[in-house]
């Protein structure tokens, strides 16, 4: 997605959001507190670096402050997700796969793109949380992604590419909504100052692929490979 339909994106996403949330109607997750949560899946992600993860923690220490009940990502679990392979189900075990072959294929896609970057500015939001707002440099994500979908359409593995929805942003999530919301008019007031908040630019030089709970909690997850761009 372009760097114009980007923003239109965002835009709509942040417009339908407030609408949502002045009526409140917010999407709680019940699986957050949940300790027998199996899901898991397999995702090739990046992590950004520690300089936008210090502007994120400060944006939602902010939030937190007022909102304590909701759940906010730490800045070991903040991630881009290049593509969820295996979209996290219930019951999801390697032992079901060959890693390798998975390991192999995206070695075979990667090998001939080149790090890029991506500026972080601003936030949107949905009625089941908020994000922080993706800009890359160039078509190198959508062409990554793009060849994934390939490479995994030709190929006879497990994978549920696009299943729930086909990815086109590099938004990161950083906040779920987990407690009922008594004044949603409070926390548009309090999201809205970083609206356009620029929380810096990172280099995409790796990205891992992990086995992962849904939340990508760093006790729950595993790496199972780094691809060097």
């Amino acid at each position: 997605m372009l760097r114009t339909d980007l923003h239109i994106h965002y835009d709509q996403m942040w417009e339908e959001a407030l609408s949502l949330y002045q009526v409140g109607q917010f999407r709680y997750d019940p699986w957050l507190d949940q300790k027998n949560d199996d899901r898991y899946g397999l995702t090739l992600l990046y992590r950004p670096d520690d300089s936008v993860k210090n502007e994120i923690q400060f944006f939602l220490q902010n939030i937190q402050s007022s909102f304590p009940e909701q759940y906010f990502y730490p800045s070991s679990d903040i991630h881009l997700t290049v593509m969820s392979v295996i979209s996290c189900y219930s019951g999801f075990t390697l032992d079901q796969i060959h890693l390798p072959e998975y390991i192999d294929l995206l070695k075979d896609c990667l090998s001939n793109y080149t790090s890029f970057r991506i500026h972080y500015k601003g936030i949107t939001a949905a009625n089941a949380g908020v994000m922080i707002q993706g800009f890359p440099e160039g078509d190198l994500l959508n062409d990554i992604r793009d060849e994934l979908r390939g490479a995994f359409k030709n190929s006879s593995l497990e994978n549920s590419l696009d299943k729930r929805y086909k990815l086109t942003t590099a938004h990161m999530t950083v906040m779920r909504f987990r407690k009922n919301i008594t004044q949603p008019g409070h926390l548009i007031k309090a999201l809205q100052p970083y609206r356009q908040y620029d929380f810096g630019m990172t280099q995409i030089e790796e990205l891992e692929l992990v086995f992962n709970d849904w939340y990508q909690r760093k006790e729950k997850v595993r790496l199972m490979h780094r691809f060097s761009l």
